[in-house]
């Protein structure tokens, strides 16, 4: 009975050391291969717009509801805001001058600003949006790459009023990374361009 038992527990362990040989033997040979990077997933809600139209500002236009509009009129200057998307971490911010003869200065202010940043742009494009129904002419400005501002606008009626926006995220610039939230606040930015309307 001894003999017996001794003879299966010398096969049970015959068994399982080729079990973890086989195995080890096949895990040494299998090459690993590395997950591609990926990042956090982020439920982009369908925009509802509403035009924002008070009695302070020269000029509405229209703004998703999920958007906060924040005055920021400092030194001086008037009918400054924020468009602050705090769920993605991003504000346009917008700025605003009476034109007093210097058009061409203020156009030239702003594509300094643009251009200042093809140090990092892979490229810059250049979109004119022109309403002369509205009175409203303007550039979009699409920056590709990791720039710390991928998005910039102009807007104007040539003798009155300049407008200028630019998106920047709280974060690191990383192309990859911000891509579907720049596309959706892009479309935003398209659909204030198009909606502008200046007041007086």
């Amino acid at each position: 009975m001894k003999h017996e038992i001794a003879r299966m527990l010398n096969h049970l362990f015959k068994f399982l050391l080729t079990v973890f040989s086989t195995s080890a033997f096949i895990s040494c040979n299998q090459t690993s291969v590395p997950r591609p990077y990926g990042y956090f997933r982020v439920d982009l809600p369908k925009p509802v717009y509403r035009t924002v139209d008070t009695l302070k500002m020269p000029f509405r236009f229209d703004l998703p509801q999920n958007v906060q509009l924040i005055n920021r009129d400092t030194k001086g200057e008037k009918y400054w805001i924020d468009l602050n998307y705090p769920k993605l971490n991003a504000s346009v911010y917008c700025s605003y001058k009476p034109v007093k003869g210097n058009l061409i200065e203020l156009l030239e202010d702003t594509r300094k600003i643009v251009y200042k940043h093809s140090i990092r742009a892979d490229g810059i494009v250049e979109r004119v949006f022109d309403h002369p129904e509205k009175n409203v002419h303007g550039i979009l400005y699409d920056l590709k790459g990791n720039t710390a501002s991928s998005v910039q606008f102009v807007l104007t009626d040539s003798t009155h009023h300049f407008f200028r926006g630019a998106l920047y995220f709280d974060n690191v610039p990383n192309k990859d990374s911000i891509a579907p939230m720049l596309e959706y606040i892009r479309e935003d930015v398209i659909r204030l361009i198009e909606s502008f309307e200046w007041k007086k």
